[in-house]
């Protein structure tokens, strides 16, 4: 009688086992659009049998654990890839704004605006060199000019100053995200005290660190007591339930600007970054834009120098000395400026060598500046090395548009490799329920046998007389 007995054991443990299969299955189903859902098992094993004399009896099926499938190795080359993602995705979103700066819109821009500089010496050359017009027509233009190199210069100076207040933004976010694992952490750690797998924070823990991985080149070491720990460089950001935070420390850069060095918080120890977002940022403000700011910088500085150096060796229509054209004091796309005597006056460009009526040879010197070889070591006139600028900008948000497009096919190959293995399939969820659930009618069915039996037993026995 204790082997009924036992058999109603049996069928009770495999109606608890596929009862709680089949809401595992629903669990997944439920779960198959949600961002970085992980599917789940119900892992099974036969019960400790039963010893007799002479021979164990099988005691039916009891569950193990419910663990989420994830492969770790899939799992780290997407972090690996995601990071060189976010930066170039970053550098990819901000060179496509600095191309429209270049752009030269509506024929407006320093390129256009050179142009017409040169020009209007020419046609001062060719034309009549005592005439007002064509002299009116040098200040305008070279007023078109500066203003050109001012509106360019203060375009990608507002950029890095926006880059680099996006720099104090993403260590926020960072040190955010830090906070949210190391609390899963704790509520990990303590679920999961009598050894079961709290799968749902695990996923919201990992989607965490898959977000994290954009921002900042991270690794990760799983725990025995569930918890992950985060390093940057070698070093914990994320440890248990404790976070060691970033910080960003404002620091002198070139014109007395201000930028923001990442450090750790509390400390004068630079994080070292080797990918993510935030090194595509840094990348930006203190490489990229201040290279191109820098190339204004020198056609600046060359076209004061070159074109002061010739004006002064003229002789204006008073038949004093040419004075210098632009202002001495401004040598860069943010400074440079006419001479204001001569923007006042412009009886006063120095047009003539000899000084006699009609002699207009050194404005003819002044245009001849457009064809000398200034810059890049004597190899490139003024605006070949503007049209190299552009071009340099072109070839920098060409190669960052390919590098990005290269990582999002990488990770899209990497994470349906990834979904293959830990994504919810409804077409193998639907035909698990299936089975799970003739499993349950079967163990439903084992339960109505052995209550069948008993009772044939016990109206057999009969009642016992006196």
């Amino acid at each position: 009688m204790s082997g009924l007995f036992q058999g109603l054991e049996i069928g009770k443990r495999a109606l608890l086992t596929h009862q709680l299969a089949m809401s595992t299955i629903g669990h997944n189903m439920a779960n198959v659009g949600t961002p970085g859902y992980t599917r789940q098992r119900v892992l099974v094993t036969s019960a400790m049998p039963i010893e007799l004399a002479n021979y164990n009896v099988g005691n039916g099926v009891t569950v193990k654990t419910v663990v989420h499938i994830r492969d770790l190795f899939l799992t780290g080359q997407y972090r690996r890839e995601n990071k060189s993602l976010g930066e170039w995705t970053y550098k990819e979103k901000t060179l496509a704004q600095v191309e429209t700066f270049f752009a030269e819109p509506f024929g407006e821009g320093v390129g256009n605006a050179l142009n017409k500089f040169w020009d209007s010496w020419s046609s001062l050359a060719s034309g009549d060199a005592d005439s007002s017009t064509p002299r009116n027509q040098i200040v305008s233009d070279a007023t078109t000019l500066v203003n050109s190199f001012h509106s360019l210069n203060q375009q990608l100076t507002s950029l890095r100053d926006s880059t680099d207040q996006d720099v104090g933004s993403r260590v926020m976010q960072i040190n955010q995200y830090a906070h949210q694992i190391a609390n899963l952490n704790r509520i990990v750690a303590s679920q999961e005290l009598g050894g079961q797998k709290a799968n749902d924070l695990r996923d919201q823990k990992d989607l965490l660190i898959d977000e994290l991985s954009k921002l900042i080149d991270v690794t990760t070491t799983e725990q025995t007591n569930g918890t992950t720990s985060i390093y940057i460089s070698g070093l914990s950001i994320v440890e248990n339930d404790d976070t060691f935070e970033l910080a960003t420390r404002a620091v002198p850069s070139g014109n007395n600007s201000i930028s923001r060095e990442i450090v750790w918080k509390n400390t004068k120890s630079s994080v070292k970054l080797t990918g993510g977002e935030l090194k595509g940022l840094l990348d930006m403000r203190d490489n990229l834009i201040p290279g191109y700011k820098k190339r204004l910088d020198d056609m600046a500085a060359t076209i004061v120098a070159e074109v002061n150096r010739v004006h002064r060796a003229g002789t204006d229509l008073n038949g004093n000395a040419g004075v210098d054209f632009f202002s001495n004091t401004g040598t860069t796309a943010e400074t440079i400026s006419i001479n204001m005597s001569i923007a006042n006056d412009s009886s006063l460009i120095a047009a003539s060598l000899s000084g006699e009526i009609g002699d207009s040879s050194n404005a003819l010197a002044i245009h001849d500046l457009r064809r000398m070889l200034l810059l890049d070591n004597g190899s490139a006139t003024i605006s070949e090395y503007f049209n190299s600028t552009v071009g340099m900008v072109g070839v920098d948000s060409n190669e960052a548009k390919t590098f990005k497009a290269n990582y999002e096919v990488l990770m899209q190959q990497i994470e349906l490799s990834r979904q293959s293995v830990q994504g919810v399939s409804l077409d193998e969820e639907m035909a698990n329920l299936v089975k799970m659930q003739h499993a349950y009618n079967a163990a439903a069915r084992v339960i109505t046998v052995m209550d069948e039996a008993l009772g044939t037993l016990i109206q057999g026995m009969g009642v016992v007389g006196r």
